[in-house]
């Protein structure tokens, strides 16, 4: 079985800062793509920054330039470091991995639980 544990959210002023981390564990064989995602009140869930095996990575627009993804590979986290916080980015973020286990070659894909992200004006 597979788990991703999401920390690191919280209650921030905006124009403060953030770091998520994301811990995959379990019977994993790699990990293809890591991802985070945001869903805020009353509002769809949507991709926030990716970051690839290969090291590439992409972010939402509303994000470039503020949020930084990364990962330690050795440790299968992710990152996710949100700097100049907003109103709007509040939300709960979700970790999101692409990965393939030793028991199912096929590549599936993993939610966390969730981290509730809250910025006050």
């Amino acid at each position: 079985q597979v788990q991703l544990v999401e920390s690191g959210g919280g209650l921030v002023q905006a124009g403060g800062s953030l770091r998520l981390s994301c811990a995959a564990s379990g019977s994993i064989f790699s990990i293809d793509v890591m991802r985070w995602y945001r869903q805020g009140p009353g509002k769809q869930r949507e991709l926030v920054a990716g970051s690839t095996s290969g090291g590439s990575t992409n972010y939402a627009d509303s994000v470039k330039g503020r949020f930084t993804i990364s990962r330690d590979n050795a440790k299968d986290t992710v990152y996710l470091q949100m700097n100049d916080l907003k109103p709007e980015d509040t939300a709960v973020y979700y970790c999101n991995a692409v990965l393939r286990t030793t028991v199912l070659p096929t590549p599936a894909r993993y939610w966390g639980q969730g981290t509730q992200v809250t910025v006050s004006s």
